[in-house]
């Protein structure tokens, strides 16, 4: 690969839930990573999927009159309709049903079989059917009754004593070697908070984990024992792999280009599987485990956690409806801060939608691009030459502004990247007030004075479109094509392409409908 990679992946999905509030946002997350990436230079992989094995999808899948993988084949819809609909470009989406996913997961446990990790037994302990875990007595929380809840789902667990025979990880041999590497990786667990609550619990001792069942058999076999099939999280965790080509012999070098990734993006909720089960198969494997585990927060809707059960779940294409994709996309990034919990609500999405992108984004290219056909005939003026030296400042904010928005998406801060952005859209707005081009129009003496002001404002919001793509693609693609220019998703070197001083003079401007209508709450219906 001649460019720098760059890879990372959204969980594998459970195929049972259709798409909410907070996959997407995991998704609409990844897909600006993975815009701005592009736009940065790297050969991006981006993967996400379906989990698609268990009991829970096979006893679904009986309740609807279908077999498994019927089931599933009917879920994918709703996934796809959602990801286009929110211009997600992911470049693998793996389906833990597929063949593929069956190579791998048997390569890899085979080869952990092999190395002696693995051994036969029963297990007994406390069970959350919910999350398909066996938890130890010391992980559970109690509920207001003093009975033994999940610590993760908060819901009751069950005491399982069997004596069906499963194969089990042998996890609790990398209680230590884990701790070191959190030692040495600091940055392997983010944010903090989550670091924290993962160390804490590795110090607490670690249990060997069942990674097979033979009571059903929707999931992969395991080719060293006939009847046992892999457990669900010891399959879909390998759907990682398997989107960057691992033990794929159609994609021939793939695998050892992209891993380790940069970045697993996970809900809070699981980060305990992708920061001790995870790394502790990648050990045994021998694998490098160099990446970071990212566990953002939850939505919350009026302070609580969204759920059916408590009636306070929005879809995304409710939202989409009122708002649009790119508007839908700019709030959650950059009101939401990546990792923390955050509030949702109408009231505010409309606020920063009419503050942010109606009021400063959206206002700044309707008055400019109309400026520019009423006083240049609709085509970017020619700024005379005496102006070279002449102090611009917004060339000054937009010179240093790549600086800050790689920084900020380096390290997957959305919302600082997004401030970043409109800092120099708030004071392209403020030049133009200051500058005043309908009072130097009047003059033939201010003509070169009008042309200089213009052309800077139309090459600042040229530069602002880039900047502003990875958050909202369709609007930047929009702001290119009424300034005459190409395909802005071309674009693979942000820093080159964003230098002040290459909007062609003589590009037709087209004026074009507001790109952001203001909204009043008291008219949005959902």
């Amino acid at each position: 690969m001649s460019k720098p990679t760059y890879s990372f992946t959204t969980p594998i999905y459970y195929v049972n839930a259709a798409p909410h509030l907070g996959t997407a946002y995991t998704t609409v997350a990844a897909d600006a990573v993975a815009r701005y990436q592009r736009m940065n230079g790297h050969d991006v992989a981006f993967v996400t999927g379906l989990d698609e094995h268990g009991q829970k999808v096979a006893e679904t899948a009986e309740k609807h009159g279908m077999t498994p993988q019927e089931w599933c084949d009917s879920m994918v819809p709703a996934f796809m309709d959602a990801w286009k609909m929110l211009d997600i470009a992911f470049t693998d989406f793996v389906r833990t049903s597929s063949d593929r996913q069956t190579r791998t997961v048997q390569t890899f446990w085979n080869d952990l079989y092999e190395k002696g990790y693995l051994y036969k037994g029963a297990y007994e302990g406390w069970y959350c059917v919910h999350e398909e875990t066996y938890y130890a007595e010391s992980d559970l929380e109690t509920d207001d009754a003093g009975a033994f809840i999940c610590p993760d789902c908060k819901r009751p667990v069950r005491r399982m004593s069997s004596g069906e025979e499963n194969w089990f990880f042998k996890l609790s041999e990398f209680q230590d070697r884990l701790l070191e590497f959190y030692e040495a990786h600091p940055d392997f667990i983010r944010p903090e908070t989550r670091r924290n609550e993962v160390v804490a619990f590795v110090k607490g001792g670690l249990q060997d984990l069942s990674i097979s069942r033979s009571t059903f058999d929707w999931g992969i076999p395991l080719t060293f024992d006939e009847g046992h099939v892999c457990y669900v999280w010891a399959d879909a965790l390998l759907a990682y792999l398997t989107g960057i080509g691992y033990a794929d012999p159609d994609r021939p070098g793939e695998f050892d280009a992209r891993w380790p990734m940069q970045y697993h993006f996970v809900g809070k909720d699981i980060t305990r599987f992708h920061c001790v089960i995870w790394p502790a198969m990648l050990m045994a494997a021998g694998l490098p485990v160099t990446h970071t585990v990212f566990g953002h927060g939850f939505l919350m809707v009026g302070g609580e956690k969204m759920s059916k059960s408590k009636g306070n779940g929005i879809r995304p294409a409710d939202l989409v409806s009122v708002y649009g994709s790119d508007a839908y996309r700019y709030y959650f990034l950059s009101d939401v801060r990546f990792g923390a919990d955050g509030n949702v609500s109408v009231e505010r999405m409309t606020q920063v939608y009419n503050a942010d992108l109606a009021n400063t984004w959206g206002n700044l290219c309707s008055r400019v691009f109309n400026m520019v056909g009423k006083y240049f005939d609709g085509t970017v003026p020619q700024v005379p030459s005496g102006f070279t030296h002449v102090e611009n400042p917004l060339r000054d904010i937009a010179d240093g502004l790549y600086e800050t928005f790689d920084s900020c998406m380096a390290d997957v801060n959305f919302t600082d990247a997004c401030a970043a952005v409109q800092e120099l859209a708030s004071r392209v707005n403020l030049y133009v007030e200051q500058s005043a081009p309908w009072n130097l129009a009047k003059s033939e003496e201010t003509a070169g004075e009008l042309a200089f002001v213009l052309y800077n404002a139309l090459e600042a919001c040229r530069i602002l479109a880039l900047y502003f793509a990875p958050f909202m693609p369709r609007t930047s693609a929009e702001v290119f094509r009424r300034l005459g220019l190409g395909d802005i998703a071309a674009v693979d070197d942000i820093e080159a392409a964003t230098a002040w001083g290459q909007l062609p003079a003589g590009n037709e401007v087209e004026k074009g409908d507001p790109l952001f209508p203001r909204l009043k709450v008291e008219d949005i219906q959902l």
